[in-house]
């Protein structure tokens, strides 16, 4: 069974390690992890520089935008009243960095800090994560602790390892009347090959549970059918005859 609290896993706690980011994966899809080399001074650096673009006014932030829904600025509205986010689909693509930084009008540091972007860095004193305990359907808070990273592990992930990990299912509470900054890292899909599972994790006890997925087409379809966590996936699911 799994745990009652999201694993914290120590990235120099080198004995058992694989064993350790496996298990997590399997039972929750979400961790924690300290001592992972990203120094403090960066993920501060990168913190202020995100509020500094999210201080920015509003008609400068609307130039954040981008051909596909949900991939630039996203203001608050009625579903959402107190969020708003900025973003950048793709930042490894050549010149993805350099359209984003020209829209909002980011200095040359804030360019520099947004090329080392590599984290997911919650804030550190105001909570409000939440994360789905798979066996008991409850959600669980994933408090903060200063100088962490968490890892969340998607829908891709899931048919990469043939339902072995679990896509966590998860959300953002607002707890108290006050500013909470998330800066997040999505490891996407790849474009030029289709997502399957890995072939070692397929075998006559263990049949494959999702055809392949084109990963804009799969993109496209979860934001227009706009389902949670999960569910377009039930729409990859192989023929088992």
């Amino acid at each position: 069974m799994a745990a009652s609290c999201v694993p914290v896993i120590d990235m120099q706690d080198i004995a058992g390690l694989p064993e350790k980011l496996v298990k997590a994966f399997e039972n929750w899809g979400c961790l924690r992890l300290i001592n992972h080399g990203v120094s403090e001074t960066l993920m501060s650096e990168v913190k202020a520089i995100a509020w500094s673009l999210l201080d920015l006014p509003t008609e400068i932030k609307m130039r954040n935008a981008s051909p596909g829904e949900g991939q630039g600025y996203t203001p608050p509205n009625n579903a959402s009243p107190f969020f708003e986010g900025i973003g950048i689909y793709d930042m490894a693509a050549l010149g993805a960095i350099d359209d984003f930084c020209y829209q909002l009008g980011a200095s040359s540091q804030q360019r520099y800090r947004l090329a080392t972007l590599v984290i997911k860095d919650d804030d550190e004193i105001i909570g409000g994560l939440e994360a789905v305990n798979k066996i008991t359907g409850e959600l669980v808070p994933v408090d903060p602790m200063p100088g962490t990273l968490v890892i969340n592990v998607g829908d891709i992930a899931k048919v990469w390892s043939n339902g072995r990990f679990c896509n966590v299912k998860h959300r953002v509470q607002c707890y108290e009347p006050a500013i909470r900054i998330s800066v997040a890292f999505f490891v996407l899909g790849p474009r030029d090959a289709k997502i399957e599972t890995r072939p070692e994790l397929v075998d006559s006890e263990h049949p494959n549970i999702y055809t392949p997925i084109d990963f804009d087409e799969y993109r496209k379809l979860r934001t227009t059918t706009k389902a949670p966590t999960g569910r377009a996936l039930d729409l990859f699911r192989a023929t088992v005859s």
